[in-house]
């Protein structure tokens, strides 16, 4: 059972998702962000830059960011990512193996979600708040509608990803049990890499002046 407070992540209602190839990108990628109003991070472990990428967020912004690691598939995975500095990890489905290590390393974790067996173990190892996946295709906001049925009275929270974009966020975020959503969409991996951190900023406020008007 996880005590992993996770307020502050979802406190502005977006976790910017970012995969960074280049670990040199990761001070001036998180200070765009921080500029443009957003401080819940997720950086996921696809690229061999990511632990490196973690380690300098960690080390040069410290709480000014709720830094999270995604695309955790493994328990070496997980404790990769603690080492690295992250506070809480996500990942695209359900793993209890994986859900057990977060909780043994005393980092928070939100496993992805589909179905409702899916809900539901997730819950019963503690997990309060989960990673709706892939929100666009499982069914969208009148999924997340359905499901708020059952479940909404256990207090569970769903962050949708996966096809959400500015065009969608405030569809998402108000549907029901929706807590926060996240997106790749305001630090794409194409303006990282063309460094283009003023870009990413005007998007980033763009996001948050949509989920403030939710």
């Amino acid at each position: 059972m996880s005590s992993f407070d996770f307020a502050p992540v979802l406190a502005n209602r977006i976790v910017s998702v970012i995969t960074i190839d280049r670990a040199e990108d990761a001070e001036p990628l998180t200070q765009a962000l921080l500029d443009g109003g957003l401080n819940a991070l997720e950086v996921t472990f696809r690229t061999p830059a990511a632990p490196e990428a973690v380690r300098r967020i960690h080390a040069s912004f410290g709480d000014k960011v709720q830094l999270g690691v995604g695309t955790l598939l493994t328990p070496d995975q997980v404790s990769l990512a603690a080492d690295s500095g992250a506070a809480f990890g996500l990942a695209p489905g359900f793993n209890p193996a994986v859900v057990k290590a977060a909780h043994d390393r005393g980092i928070g974790f939100i496993p992805g979600v589909m179905t409702p067996s899916e809900i539901e173990g997730a819950y019963e190892l503690g997990c309060t708040v989960q990673k709706f996946f892939p929100a666009d295709v499982a069914g969208g906001t009148k999924m997340l509608k359905t499901l708020s049925g059952p479940y909404g009275h256990l207090g569970i929270k769903f962050i949708p990803l996966g096809g959400v974009s500015a065009a969608t966020l405030k569809d998402f975020l108000a549907a029901p049990g929706v807590a926060a959503v996240g997106g790749s969409w305001i630090a794409d991996r194409n303006l990282i890499k063309s460094g283009d951190w003023a870009g990413i900023t005007k998007l980033a406020k763009e996001a948050v002046a949509i989920a403030t008007g939710v």
